[in-house]
């Protein structure tokens, strides 16, 4: 089978042939006839070391380009060939991109009754609770407008959360997701050297010393590790999960303490339910779940909230993260669902979770059918479809915006139950 036959069934047909046990093509004996750009190509996907090499690098890529001859490629080819052409993995790059929403500023607009173009939703022209309010006015003025709902990589918003997210983690050094008072005099007695107070030249070099391309330091990664953590599902599944108001797929798993079992069809009707997927090893999610469990506290009457704990992002025998070694963060990839207990355990003892945590099985099919490692947000409505799914993480996985959906489907629930918007302010959400 060629590559191109590979790449047209999809990622999971790509994922087989290029690990496949097998060597590069081989010339017949006495041949003086070079190896083809192709079979270059070929041997240096198949083996991840050689990828150090950049002719052999751009080989692979070229290969992969022209399989596709101007098509978009899948979402794993895609990041297949942002590795080969040397990215750090970045926002925007390969797989990472925006959310898929079922909800916008126009669909806000329309449901309350106003003018879309008129660029803004005052408090009394919102059709639900205050606290609903509060939670899509973002920037806290008393007015809905476009700004507030935009999650792109380009609204200054965004862009400063994701820098504050990585000073954030740099600072947290018990690495649980909450930032204390000691944490911060640490920081603080350590770069002001015995003095009194920090200039904005201190400050700048104890938050940015020793980064390297947005990586802490000894946490960036080689194009060999990055390859092998791809097919490994580590930096993320090979699959795309389901898109945009299709059900979401079904699944029964056990929860972290092993004594009961939650099948999400049983779920499914009366409120929205959201997903939450992640592991202990993913420094990025650590630091953003205690605001989703913040979500669920402020929402759990509201609607279903699982996490689902998938497969490790950064092991100690796979893509190895210096910062999680400061954290006191390091565990091999589990190999069997006990030990994928355990290590979850681990997570809950950390983190302290309050929304119920199920635990994937080892061959991670929930994991692989929600396309939900390392991390990822859905909310899926009353009749079992996906009303919202996050970018992947660490970049798309954006709490704010997944809690302003889950607002929006709560709202759209409200009209599906024929709730007259009179009585809405006194519903659920009060």
């Amino acid at each position: 089978m060629t590559i191109q036959e590979c790449t047209a069934m999809g990622a999971l047909g790509l994922m087989m042939f290029l690990t496949a046990d097998a060597g590069p093509a081989q010339e017949p004996a006495g041949s003086d006839r070079k190896p083809s750009a192709g079979a270059d190509g070929i041997a240096a996907l198949r083996d991840s070391t050689a990828l150090a090499d950049p002719k052999a690098a751009a080989a692979a890529a070229a290969l992969l380009e022209s399989a596709y001859q101007g098509d978009r490629p899948p979402e794993a080819v895609r990041m297949l060939l942002a590795i080969l052409r040397g990215s750090q993995l970045g926002p925007g790059e390969g797989w990472f991109g925006p959310a898929d929403s079922r909800y916008s500023w126009m669909w806000l607009a329309n449901y309350c009754g106003v003018d879309p173009t008129k660029g803004a939703i005052p408090r009394g022209s919102f059709r639900g609770p205050e606290n609903w309010f509060a939670r899509l006015d973002r920037n806290k003025d008393g007015t809905l407008t476009p700004d507030d709902l935009d999650w792109s990589d380009r609204n200054p918003y965004v862009q400063m959360s994701y820098m504050a997210n990585r000073l954030f983690r740099k600072l947290n050094a018990a690495g649980n997701g909450h930032l204390t008072k000691d944490e911060l005099l640490r920081f603080f007695e350590k770069a002001s050297q015995g003095k009194e107070h920090l200039s904005s030249d201190d400050f700048r070099d104890a938050l940015l010393g020793g980064m390297s391309g947005g990586f802490q330091p000894g946490d960036e990664p080689s194009p060999a590790v990055l390859i092998r953590g791809l097919f490994a599902g580590e930096i993320g599944s090979m699959n795309e999960g389901p898109k945009l108001n299709e059900p979401a797929p079904n699944f029964t798993l056990k929860t972290v303490d092993g004594k009961d079992a939650v099948q999400l069809a049983r779920l499914i009707g009366s409120k929205p339910v959201v997903l939450v997927f992640g592991n202990f090893t993913c420094g990025p999610f650590r630091s953003f779940y205690p605001d989703v469990d913040t979500v669920y506290q402020r929402h759990k009457n509201d609607a279903h909230f699982l996490m689902v704990y998938v497969r490790e992002a950064h092991p100690t025998d796979g893509w190895k993260m210096a910062s999680n070694s400061r954290v006191g963060v390091a565990v091999k990839q589990p190999t069997t669902f006990g030990d994928r207990l355990t290590v979850a355990d681990q997570f809950c003892k950390r983190l302290k979770p309050t929304m119920p945590v199920l635990v994937d099985e080892i061959n991670d099919p929930v994991g692989q059918a929600y396309s939900g490692m390392p991390a990822r947000l859905y909310v899926i409505d009353g009749q079992g479809k996906v009303a919202y799914k996050s970018g992947r993480g660490p970049f798309g996985f954006r709490v704010g915006e997944m809690e302003q959906a889950l607002v929006m489907a709560l709202l759209e629930q409200q009209t599906s139950a024929s709730t007259a918007p009179t009585n809405a302010r006194g519903g659920a959400g009060k």
